[in-house]
């Protein structure tokens, strides 16, 4: 029965996140029709045109309901920026994403869990202290300013537009590579940022265990300290931050706008702030499901991993 009700819940989440998107873009200044025609030789009977065609001329609960039945079959609608649906040009943008995420989730769970860990454990040393600082300072940094920065700093070393450049070799092993080197700007950006908050949380937790009587015992029998560490410290510590990546695997997602923008890196987050600025009503809802959609499956993926990992949690 709880388990049904998480479903059920992620579902009404999903479901109001949708509806409240719908109203919430359609305050946004601009014109679509304008956009579009920004630039080419337009009649108003043209503009009138365009207007029928994407349904803009009629009321607006009207237009909502539209979206509403098309989304529930599956349709995003079709972009007036790409002339295409909406889910195949989010589609084409969601592997560069899932890359950046990805790489930088991944290395800021190793990194900020090893640095919590050594925090922790050597509470109120030197280690400890810096590590906390700079923790503390990267996650207070908005993310843009800290990926501007990085783009000054080493603008030289690394490529600070793009994904790849249009003269590289065809190859595979070429083509790899100069992704990776477009890569490692951005992807420092969020690491820099998420890793901060593994640490801080990751180092809060093995604090709470360290005095815990069950360390007594262990010690007591003889374990070496890095035994008791490894083997019963950091196992019942760690849950939280488990939780806590999958929690910000979603938020990352959403959160990669800033980062993607900043480095025009070619994927879902520069893709929003693109439709922004038509405003691409149908492509602005659109990622607001898919992002809100990631949001809320890895919420539900860390509610039922907690009580998996943790049995006296209770799933269903």
């Amino acid at each position: 029965m709880r388990l049904a009700g998480r479903f059920g819940g992620a579902a009404l989440s999903l479901l109001m996140v949708a509806v409240l998107g719908f109203f919430l873009f359609r305050v946004v200044p601009g014109d679509p029709v304008v956009s579009m025609t920004r630039g080419r030789p337009t009649t108003a009977a043209m503009q009138a045109e365009l207007r029928a065609q994407f349904g803009l001329d009629r009321p607006l609960l009207e237009q909502f309901w539209s979206y509403f039945t098309s989304l529930l079959q599956g349709d995003l609608g079709t972009s007036f920026t790409f002339r295409r649906p909406v889910s195949d040009v989010i589609l084409e943008r969601l592997g560069p994403t899932l890359l950046l995420v990805g790489t930088a989730t991944l290395m800021a769970v190793l990194l900020g869990l090893w640095l919590g860990v050594r925090a922790a454990w050597r509470r109120d040393s030197v280690f400890d202290k810096v590590t906390t600082g700079v923790s503390l300072t990267l996650w207070a940094v908005p993310t843009f300013w800290l990926g501007m920065l990085l783009m000054m700093v080493t603008g030289d070393l690394f490529p600070s537009r793009g994904m790849r450049d249009t003269d590289t070799a065809p190859d595979f092993v070429s083509q790899a590579l100069d992704v990776g080197h477009h890569l490692v700007l951005p992807s420092v950006t969020l690491v820099a940022v998420v890793c901060a908050e593994y640490a801080l949380v990751m180092r809060s937790s093995l604090l709470e265990e360290m005095n815990a009587p069950y360390l007594t015992t262990a010690r007591a029998k003889g374990l070496r300290d890095d035994l008791v560490r490894r083997r019963h410290a950091v196992p019942n510590a760690v849950l939280p931050a488990i939780t806590l990546v999958f929690l910000r695997f979603g938020l990352v997602v959403a959160g990669a706008i800033t980062t993607e923008t900043v480095f025009s890196w070619p994927g879902l987050g520069l893709l929003f702030y693109d439709a922004l600025t038509g405003p691409d009503y149908f492509l602005l809802q659109g990622l607001l499901v898919v992002t809100a959609g990631a949001v809320v499956v890895m919420n539900l993926l860390a509610d039922l991993l907690h009580g998996v990992l943790d049995p006296r949690v209770k799933v269903v």
